[in-house]
Parts: structure tokens; C-alpha cells; sequence
């Protein structure tokens, strides 16, 4: 509590980066129920947001994702399982990871579950983890689904996770990265023009 308090009283955005709360379900040692692992998960929320107590939530970003290892990813659990504790997270953002081929489909998890009033969801819309660049088009698109679903003033673009893990530890090349920024900055302008039409 102390560490991010002193970030946001530095006068900094905290963003909880949480790799574990969705990538835990097949990784839980020993091997548990899908019930145990929604009980740790709640836990972990409780824990989270008691340390998140007194700071205000439009200071906070929560970060998931399903983790960057590399591996088909057919255990990872579904966005609709968990979606209900990401959102208890006292937090003003939530930052999904929304375009990597095992997840873009769950866009529609927004069809059935509404953002909490005065929330802001930020989907990566450019994925992290490989070295080819989105076209712009495709990442309007991206946006455009949310925004629809969840209004446009609750939708920011965003990436899936950090393109590096350290210094010299990077997913994607440096050209790569910045082409990648490039394409996103494009996209939500094309994105913005018809929204704001």
C-alpha cells in the first residue's frame, strides 16, 4: 500500500501489471478445481483491494493477461469465468489483453457484462508477442466492437502487455515496437473519425 501510494502521491497513473490472477487457473500446484481457483482469485482481489484502500480508483489501472510464454494456451480460462472479479478490482482501468488469437473473440464477453459507471476498459489492440504489425483497419475494427458495446468514451486503446520484460529480455524487436505504435496511432484515428462522426 505504501509503494503505491507513493506513486500516485508522485503524481503517476499506478498500474497494477497482473499476469496471475487468469494465468493461475492451470498452473495451481496442487492441480485444484475451477471452484478453488475462484476462491484464490477472489481472495487475491480482497487482498489487492485492501492494499488499493484510500487511493482514488481514477488513479488506478489493473492490468490482465494470460501471460507471454510461449505454448498453445488452451488451458488458459475463459474472460467470461473471471470477468466478474476483474471488475471488483478498486481500479478507474481495466487493461485487457484483447488481441491475441486465443482471446480477440471475447470482445463479446461486453455484449452480456456492462463496465461499471465511470470506468474505462482499455483492450490491447495490438498484440505484444508477435513480430507482425496490424494493419490499421483491423485495429479501428477492434476498437469500434468495444466501443459500440461499451460507449465510446469508455474505450482507450491500448496494447496487449509490454513488449519487454527487462532490458535485455524484448518479445519484438524495437522497429518492430514502434511500427506496431505507429499502426495503433493509426488505427484510432480511423477509429476516432467514425465514432465521432
Amino acid at each position: 500500500r505504501e509503494e503505491y501510494r507513493a506513486v500516485v502521491d508522485a503524481g503517476f497513473i499506478l498500474q497494477i501489471d497482473d499476469a496471475r490472477a487468469a494465468t493461475a487457473f492451470d498452473r495451481m500446484v496442487p492441480p485444484g478445481t475451477f471452484e478453488e481457483y475462484r476462491r484464490w482469485l477472489a481472495k487475491f482481489v480482497e487482498s489487492l483491494n485492501h492494499a488499493l484502500e484510500g487511493i482514488p480508483e481514477d488513479r488506478v489501472r489493473y492490468h490482465v493477461c494470460w501471460g507471454s510464454w510461449p505454448g498453445p494456451h488452451v488451458s488458459d480460462v475463459a474472460l467470461k469465468d473471471i470477468v466478474d472479479l476483474i471488475l471488483k478490482v478498486r481500479a478507474g482501468a481495466y487493461v485487457i489483453e484483447s488481441a491475441n488469437p486465443r482471446h480477440e473473440h471475447e470482445w463479446q464477453v461486453w455484449k452480456n457484462v456492462r463496465l461499471p459507471e465511470g470506468k474505462v476498459l482499455i483492450p490491447g489492440v495490438i498484440s505484444h508477442a508477435t513480430n507482425v504489425v496490424e494493419h490499421p483497419e483491423l485495429i479501428a475494427e477492434r476498437i469500434t466492437r468495444f466501443a459500440n458495446l461499451l460507449g465510446r468514451e469508455n474505450v482507450i486503446a491500448g496494447t496487449d502487455c509490454g513488449f519487454a520484460q527487462g532490458t535485455f529480455y524484448r518479445r519484438v524487436h524495437p522497429t518492430v515496437m514502434w511500427a506496431k505504435f505507429e499502426a495503433l496511432v493509426e488505427g484510432a484515428r480511423l477509429a476516432s473519425k467514425q465514432l465521432w462522426k
